[in-house]
């Protein structure tokens, strides 16, 4: 991922409110490691329900607010991300939902699906046993991981395209 700025970041968001914006509390980026990164993940520590998703497409940077539904998974089973395909336990996997961008987010239209509960998938991607670490299979999740968020982006972003 490429480096963002402050401004950079309360500009990209496709389906925040006003409010969500004036409150938008930023990770440190300047203590990024961007080279190791796919997208940008956060949660809102005064909040804990909400959380923040960005990444590039192409020159473009575009954000998603998304929100964690309350409760988790049953303790004791096993959960995937649906963002980068890794099993953990069900405690770290949480739903979470998006408002759709445009009108129909305004009327209370959301999607959701299955994402690692602190949005961290891009370190989950670069931990494993050695083996399972090749530069090619790296290469191979990372491309994956930025597909998949890339989609999911497209679909909460459908809203807006097919007005």
């Amino acid at each position: 991922m490429r480096e963002v700025t402050e401004t950079e970041l309360r500009r990209c968001f496709v389906n925040a409110t006003r409010q969500e914006l004036e409150q938008l509390p930023l990770p440190g980026l300047h203590e990024m490691i961007w080279d190791e990164r796919e997208y940008l993940g956060w949660r809102d520590p005064r909040s804990p329900r909400l959380g923040y998703v960005v990444h590039w497409r192409g020159d473009e940077l575009v954000g998603l607010v998304v929100r964690a539904a309350p409760g988790g998974l049953r303790p004791g089973i096993a959960a995937m991300c649906a963002l980068c395909h890794s099993t953990q336990p069900a405690t770290q996997v949480r739903m979470f939902s998006a408002r759709l961008a445009g009108l129909e987010g305004d009327t209370g239209s959301t999607i959701g699906t299955y994402i690692c509960d602190a949005l961290d998938c891009s370190h989950i991607i670069r931990t494993g046993p050695p083996h399972l670490l090749t530069a090619d299979r790296l290469a191979s999740r990372s491309e994956a991981l930025l597909g998949r968020v890339t989609r999911f982006t497209a679909r909460v972003e459908r809203a807006i395209r097919d007005a």
